[in-house]
């Protein structure tokens, strides 16, 4: 029987799942930590986590699965890895980290990635990049050596944070064509290292680890990696993908007019494309899809809203008072669409890219005393979600992409029914959930680049939507009226910051 595993390294926690390869069956899967890990911000906008945690909760994932499961660890085949995109992890020439990781939501590198822009040419940008330099990994790193010259000086190679996993497991330092994309360090019309970057920042080429493809082997668990998992040495690690387009991946999302949305800490709709087109303003972003060829180009359009289900936790626990998200979800529910005139913006966790790297913050309106109460609250910020998810979808739109089908994992947001609905009636959009994750999708992705799948197809084995939602035609004109109420309130927002 052959086993595949695979993990997804979030911001908020660990997941590890165990799968079969054939017959696509979930044999185990397991969650660390318990609840969601700290993110240290020592400033406001800065967003920073220690890399070993992850590792430490990638083992304790592993325990969890083999006490779950009874298997030789003889019987893991190849271990595929998800993980949070655009962070930057340091390492010294004995590869130890130099400093926390700045991760995603980290906001500091705003101005400096405007800078660039302005200065390298932003239509030059966009031509070559698909993207502004933005607040992504290569921008983080200007920031480092701009304020942290000892540490600066000190690093051998940078990494993104499935990369430094992967370091972990096999001793080698390797990284992607989506992975360097994603930290705006990819050449599109060279299909290779964005010099154009790495020159204007001063950032040297020996800094960028190697590049493998996203399904290949990309090297094996050393002897101390597999004691430290309880698994064999030897074991391939053949595949690494940013979470997004691994999350499509999970979806089997990988040609032309295809969707997947995620609703977890923030929320995302990405969408693909064969052609390497852009938004001029880089509110929406392209990147190497995981399936990208020359020969058979593959891009994923990216819409990231930070402050999703962020913002449901931050209601649970500091508003609600309540248990779970389903009595959340029922609470909310009790309130009609427009939750009586009160909006809420979304915008808490950072720079937003939709908003063209402004940060807002959250904003309540409209809260009146005598009719409001916190079932309110809590539609109002399902809603809000759902609004600004459908405010970048319009801006998707004009980057070719259609917006018809989407599909998504039955997780995280997605399993309120209001939420499910709000999203299918406001984008006008089918609306499929499958009982599937990233950490599936890191193991069939395991799958195809061990060779174990002799295609792309084999490896969707017992994938199957187990719900679908439909717009609600009915209330159609009642959320188009809260919409519309939701967005002006945005713009008057943008106009004054």
């Amino acid at each position: 029987m052959a086993l595949l595993l695979g993990y997804d390294v979030g911001s908020s926690s660990i997941k590890a799942t165990l799968l079969k390869a054939e017959t696509g069956k979930v044999v185990a899967t397991a969650t660390s930590p318990d609840r969601e890990l700290e993110i240290i911000a020592h400033k406001p906008g800065w967003a920073e986590q220690h890399p070993g945690i992850w590792w430490d909760n990638v083992k304790a994932a592993t325990r969890q699965v083999k006490a779950k499961a009874k298997f030789e660890a003889s019987e893991v085949e190849a271990i595929g890895i998800s993980y949070q995109m655009h962070g930057l992890v340091v390492v010294d020439k004995n590869c130890e980290v130099l400093r926390p990781a700045i991760i995603w939501c980290d906001s500091r590198a705003v101005e400096i990635g405007q800078k660039a822009a302005q200065e390298i040419g932003e239509e030059k940008c966009l031509e070559t990049l698909l993207n502004s330099p933005g607040n992504f990994t290569a921008s983080k790193l200007k920031w480092v050596m701009e304020n942290e010259p000892d540490i600066y000086s000190k690093i051998y190679k940078i990494m993104l944070p499935g990369d430094y996993i992967a370091m972990k497991m096999t001793g080698r330092i390797l990284t992607t064509p989506s992975g360097l994309s994603e930290g705006i360090m990819w050449d599109f019309k060279q299909q290779g290292l964005a010099e154009l970057v790495l020159n204007y920042y001063g950032i040297a080429k020996e800094l960028i680890p190697e590049v493998k493809p996203t399904f290949s082997v990309q090297g094996e668990l050393t002897k101390e990696a597999a004691d430290e998992l309880e698994l064999k040495a030897g074991t391939k690690i053949s595949y690494r993908a940013g979470d997004q387009p691994n999350n499509a991946l999970s979806l089997n999302v990988l040609n032309p007019g295809e969707i997947a949305a995620t609703a977890g800490t923030s929320g995302v709709v990405y969408g693909i494309s064969d052609k390497p087109d852009y938004d001029h303003n880089s509110r929406v972003n392209t990147f190497v899809h995981v399936n990208h060829t020359p020969d058979t180009p593959r891009y994923g359009v990216l819409l990231c809203l930070n402050g999703a289900g962020i913002l449901n936790v931050w209601l649970k626990n500091n508003i609600a008072d309540v248990v779970t998200y389903e009595q959340m979800n029922e609470l909310a529910s009790q309130v009609p669409v427009g939750s009586d005139g009160l909006v809420i913006l979304p915008y808490g966790n950072g720079a937003e890219r939709t908003l063209e790297n402004r940060n807002i913050g959250a904003l309540v309106y409209g809260l009146n005393f005598n009719i409001h109460n916190k079932a309110h609250l809590l539609r109002a910020a399902q809603e809000g979600i759902v609004f600004a998810l459908n405010y970048g979808l319009g801006i998707m739109r004009n980057v070719a992409v259609e917006v018809r089908t989407v599909r998504a994992g039955n997780a995280n947001m997605f399993l309120s029914p209001l939420f499910g609905e709000a999203f299918a009636t406001v984008t006008q959009s089918l609306v499929q959930l499958y009982n599937t994750d990233g950490s599936q999708g890191a193991a069939r992705g395991a799958g195809i680049g061990a060779g174990i799948y002799h295609g792309l197809e084999d490896a969707f084995v017992g994938l199957e939507p187990i719900k679908t939602i439909e717009p609600n035609e009915k209330l159609e004109p009642a959320y188009r009226q809260a919409y519309e109420k939701w967005e002006s309130i945005l713009m008057t927002e943008l106009k004054n910051a």
